[in-house]
């Protein structure tokens, strides 16, 4: 937006996404010889599955509602030909993006989950290689090529080489990635924590920091649903999701990165912002009653074990509201509370999503139920939630419209 200039509200930028990925992302990038082994998509009888490493993996309703109404979500799988086109072609789904005012999006991929844990997990790791490669290619020549300016590219890492990881992350910048995917939380996963004290993360947050790529980390992305208890309601579960997000917040503002790589960001997606305020104050009232000791390499007893840091980290300069103004990104599909406490928040540090094409889509209102949100904010303001701060962030031009 020009000095000067109205701010143009017609228009959003989504910072969270979804791309089934289609048929041939492997198969048509995949040396021959190994194309029998890598994820191909399989019909047979009434099923349609991906075939990958010796699992067999279904597209969920629930991945691909997009077009279908609430009455008629269902968890159970749905094939290619049941989807709305959207799910899997960038270019029918720019058709539904101008449908529902989004001018740009950043799409977070299906089969391999959030970021692309399928592939950390088969044995053949060179052959996984392969496939994260290939996947990227595909993301950001084909994906985003179909339709320059209209999507965001984001791209994966092999999570169980952290150097080869910064190698492919340094190859995607230059062809053009503005992200890659990462876990909230690794340690379900059987990775390392971002407090390992060999510093297995160290290359990945050095070339993001050189780079410039944002580390985005979607709800989720540590395969795991929070259970309240033993026999809590599936939509309890759900719905207390966001502790995870907080967690990561948490995880990140006391891990030694955010104050040593000046130029990383972190963005939490499709984890809601409202309960951000709570968490900052009370890690705020931690850090001032407890920093001495804790800074002293005390451990402490809890429950009958002493833990105690595992990377040191300056207790006594920690300035955790600076941190997080300068490191760390919030993103809301609809998040009233938030709009009510975003002085609190920063307005410079939360970015709108749509989450298309999820159940929990806005999707096919998307600017309609953003603006009615944010209504009471001024208009500079809204501007930078519905598209600003995520041009800023991810260092993206979009097209004209």
């Amino acid at each position: 937006m020009a000095q000067g200039e109205s701010p143009r509200l017609d228009w959003l930028i989504s910072v969270d996404d979804h791309v089934l990925e289609p048929p041939g992302v492997w198969q048509d990038r995949i040396p021959a010889k190994l194309r029998d082994r890598a994820p191909r998509l399989v019909t047979t009888g009434d099923r349609e599955y991906w075939e990958y490493d010796g699992k067999q993996v279904e597209s969920s309703g629930l991945s691909a509602a997009a077009g279908r109404s609430k009455e008629q979500f269902s968890p159970k799988p749905l094939t290619y030909a049941e989807m709305r086109p959207g799910c899997y072609d960038a270019v029918a789904r720019v058709a539904d993006m101008d449908q529902a005012g989004i001018l740009a999006s950043l799409c977070f991929p299906s089969f391999t989950r959030f970021c692309g844990q399928v592939f950390w997990e088969a044995d053949d790791k060179d052959l996984a290689l392969l496939c994260v490669r290939a996947y990227n290619d595909w993301m950001i020549e084909e994906w985003c090529g179909a339709a320059p300016g209209r999507y965001i590219p984001m791209t994966l890492i092999p999570l169980w080489d952290p150097h080869e990881a910064a190698r492919e992350m340094e190859r995607c910048a230059g062809m053009g990635s503005r992200a890659f995917a990462l876990s909230e939380n690794p340690e379900p996963l059987g990775l390392p924590t971002v407090h390992d004290a060999s510093g297995y993360w160290d290359p990945v947050m050095r070339a993001a920091d050189d780079t410039g790529m944002v580390v985005c980390m979607h709800v989720g992305s540590s395969s795991t649903m929070p259970q309240i208890s033993s026999g809590s309601s599936v939509l309890a579960n759900m719905s207390w999701g966001g502790i995870r997000p907080a967690g990561a917040m948490l995880e990140w503002l006391f891990s030694p990165y955010l104050q040593e790589l000046p130029n990383l960001r972190i963005a939490l997606s499709e984890g809601g912002v409202g309960w951000m305020p709570y968490f900052l104050e009370r890690a705020e009232q931690i850090v001032d009653k407890q920093r001495h000791w804790a800074s002293a390499g005390e451990g402490v007893e809890l429950y009958g074990k002493v833990v105690s840091e595992s990377r040191a980290i300056d207790l006594h300069n920690l300035d955790l509201r600076a941190t997080f103004r300068d490191h760390i990104f919030g993103c809301f599909i609809e998040d009233n509370h938030a709009m009510r406490s975003l002085a609190e928040i920063g307005e410079d540090n939360v970015m709108v999503e749509t989450d298309y094409p999820h159940s929990d889509s806005t999707w096919p209102n998307s600017i309609k139920v953003a603006r009615d949100q944010m209504a009471h904010l001024p208009e500079s303001t809204q501007y930078k939630l519905l598209r600003g701060n995520a041009e800023r962030l991810f260092r993206f031009q979009p097209a004209d419209r």
